[in-house]
């Protein structure tokens, strides 16, 4: 039993050790969390690790910390392991379960694609891509005699290319398509036929993030990686991050699973606040942002890669503000951001919000520190309103 036990003890360190040998740079530094997955393999998006904004006191920033710690308590209940609201360029509240902190690498789910709608700001900021408009055969040489050819940029950021929508997978890395899974995640999405019109119809699928990085890819002559770390990740100081590949020198993931510190999430909505603009430096020309806030057709509620205010993802309360948006997607992880309070939420959920969808209010955490803000003015009531949308109770 003694020999037996040591070729237990033995065996599996020895293969650890030869897949380290094999790849070290696949093996992320704690501490290091993604749930219940090992994305393999990885590209590095390379970070400045510069200092985060100023922390202060939440009355600083005439904030309520009685509504941040109710936020917080309701984070907790959904399975959580961050919740950080900044303004102003501040952070004025932090909370972290499981074991978490700021510098926790965990994955960002659908965040993910909002780096895929900076990086072609930054295209465009560069004449990398000369105009949002821009068919995409013209960087896809393959696609130039196709119909697929006259799809253009802003209806891959729209969610309207028009392509068909591959079927659900049990897909465990949130993509939830067969091309997720594919060893050619490209060749996938580029082998799906037009069902409609591009621009005519919203439909939610991982196809057109990915296809919109692989025209960055082609525009700037940079690997999709490179081309985030040097004009995203390190501008707004954010420390290492990886990206999921299809295959070993593949195409990156990038409708998804960026795997990054938790707390760095906070600098790109600090970004998105200052439309284009981190703490004094431009990473992106003014006005992006607030094209990527243009209605899709068809589909008002939402935006590029993202929700409006107009209607919560779920629950039936509604937003404390007009201007909000949703940064969000399949699971937990939500960036809430109110441009006119200069107000950024983070939240971080391994899975998804909690495990009774039904029970899940998406307003509820920042209506929470909206309204518990000193200089909070409810909307305008408007012709015909339900006043109990507006004053809670009446």
């Amino acid at each position: 039993m003694k020999g037996l036990a040591k070729w237990i003890i033995v065996v599996p360190v020895t293969l650890v050790m030869l897949v380290i040998a094999h790849d070290p740079g696949r093996w992320l530094p704690q501490p290091f969390r993604v749930t219940g997955t090992v994305m393999q393999p990885r590209e590095r998006i390379a970070g400045s690790d510069e200092p985060l904004a100023p922390r202060v006191v939440p009355e600083l920033e005439a904030l309520d910390s009685k509504s941040l710690q109710d936020a917080a308590a309701y984070a907790e209940q959904q399975g959580s392991t961050a919740l950080i609201v900044s303004r102003h360029e501040h952070i004025v509240f932090e909370k972290y379960w499981r074991g978490t902190d700021f510098n926790t690498v965990e994955d960002g789910q659908s965040l993910s694609r909002m780096v895929v709608a900076l990086a072609v700001g930054a295209a465009l900021s560069h004449r990398q891509i000369h105009w949002s408009g821009e068919p995409i055969g013209y960087f896809v040489g393959s696609l130039r005699a196709d119909p697929r050819g006259a799809i253009t940029v802003d209806q891959l950021l729209q969610m309207s290319s028009g392509l068909r929508a591959p079927e659900p997978s049990l897909n465990p890395w949130g993509g939830g398509t067969r091309a997720a899974l594919s060893t050619d995640v490209i060749a996938a999405d580029m082998a799906e036929p037009l069902t409609s019109k591009p621009g005519t119809t919203w439909a939610e699928q991982s196809a057109d993030p990915q296809l919109a990085a692989f025209v960055i890819e082609r525009a700037s002559r940079m690997r999709y990686a490179e081309f985030v770390s040097e004009n995203l990740w390190r501008p707004i100081g954010a420390g290492d991050a990886w990206i999921w590949l299809d295959r070993d020198g593949g195409a990156a993931h990038a409708e998804c699973c960026i795997l990054a510190r938790q707390g760095d999430w906070i600098r790109l909505a600090q970004l998105l606040i200052k439309d284009g603009n981190y703490r004094g430096d431009e990473v992106i020309h003014p006005g992006w942002v607030a094209h990527l806030l243009v209605p899709v057709r068809g589909k008002p509620d939402f935006g590029s890669y993202l929700r409006l205010a107009k209607s919560p993802a779920s629950g039936t309360n509604p937003y404390a503000v007009d201007d909000l948006f949703t940064v969000a997607g399949s699971g937990g992880n939500r960036l809430w951001v109110v441009p006119s309070m200069q107000l950024a939420i983070l939240l971080m959920v391994p899975g998804r919000p909690t495990r009774h969808a039904a029970e899940w209010d998406d307003a509820r955490i920042p209506n929470l520190v909206i309204r518990g803000a000193r200089d909070y003015k409810p909307p305008q009531a408007r012709p015909g309103a339900d006043i109990s949308t507006i004053v809670p109770g009446h």
